[in-house]
């Protein structure tokens, strides 16, 4: 079994309306050092994978055909026994 801890945030080049309204709200709670924010998705999935190379290949497809859109978004993961 394995752990893939998986974030997907949008590439730097694209806009992100929801990190700057959640970076304004912010302002307007007194948070005045936040300069920028960028918005996100965090994903925790749990392979039945005996195999660390196998689970990382399935890992990276998920990523690529559903988990990320490779036109505006990137994705890492760090991959871990589950336990």
């Amino acid at each position: 079994m394995f752990l893939a801890k998986i974030r997907v945030t949008l590439k730097p080049t694209v806009n992100d309306p929801q990190g700057k309204t959640i970076a304004q709200a912010l302002g307007r709670l007194g948070f005045d050092s936040v300069e920028s924010l960028r918005a996100g998705k965090y994903f925790e999935v749990e392979l039945d994978e005996s195999e660390r190379a196998q689970a990382d290949v399935k890992v990276k497809a998920m990523c690529q055909q559903l988990l990320a859109n490779p036109v505006i978004e990137r994705f890492e993961y760090d991959l871990e026994p589950a336990g």
